[in-house]
């Protein structure tokens, strides 16, 4: 199991232990901690779970559209099948609606006006911020020319434009720093949805700093994360609590021997050939898996890709790769608007 995953699951269990149950903007309550932080080395560990499987393909082409593509056409993401944002686009006559679902039926519970201009958009968020101030060109030229510069800032959280976003930046602010060859950065989130965002983020800042290295000339170094609303939705909790009930079952497993692991294995896959099949022993069979590779997940960029901007982001995202990803499978959480 990753060392992101242990940290990860510690927050989940800090808010389930001692978060307050609060209300917010979507309806659905949350349980908060005001506030959380992490430390990643990047030179040790790609972050990205294992306790739940996470849509790398999504994460990493959403970061691209922002600071690659620098674009808040959702267009772009459904392209490459990519449907993150289905939920906060703006519709074709300007207006961003949301819905909930009552007796089975889909309701209507707000709407706001954005202007045609804006139909298909997120608004004035994330991409549109990086190209008006043309941040990504700001912080790479800096990396590269300007290695000592304290103002490697970029900033998604701008109040002229607040009103006119769909969804102000929850990532909102980030911070970059070449020490002794290594290109590190701090990353500063507003709100974080713990179940549903927080994964994505974490992953798609970490291959971020990688792809900006790997063009600098630079060795990933360090990503340190801070949270100022670390929440779980109510609605969230019991998938949340599959995913430690999924923990214990590896740290159990870890305590057998590569024979006893490997009859077991065989033991739940006769049961599995003979109908019985259960997600405790489907996340056993996920976690023996996991367990008898000694090779972590880590990230494969193309060394021969020296521009930003054409490392491919296609769906096929061509010179970007996770690999050696090993997970103990999908648990769905529902979005909240």
């Amino acid at each position: 199991m990753s060392n992101w995953d242990k940290e990860y699951l510690k927050l989940c269990r800090r808010i389930l232990t001692e978060g307050k149950e609060v209300e917010n903007r979507t309806g659905i309550n949350s349980i908060k901690v005001p506030s959380h932080n992490f430390h990643f080395d990047l030179s040790e560990e790609f972050p990205i779970l294992q306790t739940k499987q996470l849509f790398f393909k999504n994460a990493i082409t959403e970061i691209l559209w922002i600071y690659q593509a620098k674009s808040n056409d959702v267009s772009w993401l459904r392209a490459r099948n990519n449907h993150v944002w289905d939920e906060w686009v703006i519709d074709s006559d300007g207006i961003y609606r949301t819905y909930e679902e009552k007796d089975g039926k889909k309701i209507l519970k707000s709407e706001k006006e954005f202007g045609k201009e804006f139909a298909g958009t997120i608004g004035t968020a994330y991409g549109w911020i990086v190209n008006r101030y043309n941040l990504t060109d700001y912080i790479l030229n800096s990396i590269k020319n300007n290695k000592t510069d304290r103002r490697m800032v970029m900033s998604l959280w701008q109040n002229e434009w607040l009103d006119s976003a769909v969804l102000p930046s929850c990532v909102w602010s980030s911070e970059w720093d070449v020490t002794d060859g290594k290109l590190n950065a701090l990353v500063h989130q507003r709100s974080a949805d713990v179940a549903l965002g927080l994964p994505f983020n974490v992953t798609q800042y970490a291959t971020l700093l990688t792809l900006f290295a790997s063009v600098s000339g630079l060795e990933a170094g360090t990503l340190d994360w801070s949270i100022k609303d670390a929440h779980i939705y109510v609605n969230h909790v019991e998938g949340i609590k599959l995913q430690l009930k999924r923990e214990e079952i590896l740290n159990s497993l870890s305590k057998l021997s590569v024979s006893e692991l490997k009859e077991l294995k065989q033991k739940l896959e006769d049961e599995q050939f003979e109908g019985e099949i259960t997600e405790e022993n489907e996340s056993k069979l996920r976690a023996i898996d996991i367990l008898q590779t000694s090779l972590k997940p880590y990230l494969w960029v193309n060394p021969d890709i020296k521009d930003f901007y054409k490392f491919d982001n296609s769906n096929e995202l061509k010179d970007i790769k996770v690999k050696q990803y090993k997970h103990m499978g999908k648990i769905p959480f529902k979005v909240a608007q």
